[in-house]
């Protein structure tokens, strides 16, 4: 990889951090529990982006151990989503009289 692609790399992914922050920061607290349910979706997308990733780094060893690594990071990002959002929604329910 040439450094020109690697800088436009680091670039986009400073932006892409520097944009989900400000981003999440500015949500008001009712409305993080349907942004949560939206993003676990796009985490599963990231699962199969993993996958995919892992898949066909078949030759270098150290393209396979990044994503093996991505496929852990996003799966438990959207198992562990999952559970607080139904934390989250559990405190919505009528309880048992």
């Amino acid at each position: 990889m040439d450094p020109s692609t690697l800088i436009l790399l680091l670039f986009v992914f400073t932006l892409a951090g520097f944009l989900g922050f400000e981003l999440i920061a500015k949500v008001p607290s009712q409305l993080h529990t349907p942004l949560m349910s939206g993003s676990n979706a796009i985490s599963g997308i990231t699962v199969v982006g993993a996958i995919v990733a892992t898949s066909t780094m078949g030759d270098s060893e150290l393209g396979r151990w990044l994503g093996f690594a991505a496929l852990v990071l996003a799966t438990v990002n959207v198992v562990g989503g999952y559970v607080v959002t139904d934390r989250m929604l559990a405190m919505f329910k009528k309880g048992k009289k």
